[in-house]
């Protein structure tokens, strides 16, 4: 069994000049004030777009992410309707192939339990009996879509979600907020760090 952390990084993205000059081509729209577009007018009427809730125009940009977190994670972010999303299937995926898998399942550490404490012992020690299930029903004859069934929350999944500039901003609101779920918090801010360094006037707002 491998335990891993998660992660996010992006996997697609227009250049930050260029998403911003779109954007505000198409805003522009609105007003009919395409002709104040100058050099280094487009990082200004984001700006004034996102002040004023106006922020309908930032759909026109979209950006994939890769996220790795638990299928606990997963189970909540698939639930944002205006997004488009692959992720990695227990249906199909066998974890006894050694040459994609290794032979095992990798589990994702959960961050609120400390090492060195029973609660992580007692996690870990569920973790491999899992591991150990999973596979016995592999041997018996069961298929993968079977025997998933034994399969826990914080097996490892890949998630690649696809979003308009809007739409990840909403879902950064909800899954960074105080009451939303632990591990959620970890891996949405990791996919805020990554938005913010491409695109600060958006997402450091």
């Amino acid at each position: 069994m491998k335990i891993i952390k998660p992660s996010a990084t992006i996997e697609n993205k227009m250049c930050a000049k260029d998403a911003f000059k779109h954007i505000e081509r198409c805003g522009r729209t609105c007003y009919k004030s395409e002709d104040k577009i100058t050099g280094e007018s487009a990082k200004d009427f984001v700006a004034r777009i996102i002040r004023s809730g106006h922020e309908s125009v930032l759909e026109h940009v979209s950006v994939t992410m890769r996220i790795v977190c638990d299928r606990g994670v997963s189970h909540e972010l698939v639930r944002h309707r205006i997004a488009s999303f692959s992720q990695e299937s227990t249906r199909y995926c066998n974890y006894s192939i050694k040459e994609r898998f290794g032979n095992e399942i990798t589990v994702i550490k959960p961050c609120f339990f400390d090492e060195r404490e029973r609660d992580y012992e007692l996690w870990a020690s569920a973790m491999v009996s899992t591991e150990f299930a999973y596979f016995t029903l592999l041997e018996n004859g069961a298929s993968p879509q079977e025997a998933r069934s034994v399969l826990p929350n914080s097996l490892k999944t890949e998630l690649v979600i696809t979003a308009n500039l809007r739409e990840w901003r909403h879902i950064l609101k909800l899954r960074t907020a105080k009451d939303a779920h632990p591990q959620c918090i970890e891996v949405m801010n990791m996919v805020k760090k990554e938005l913010t360094e491409w695109l600060p006037e958006v997402f450091n707002v």
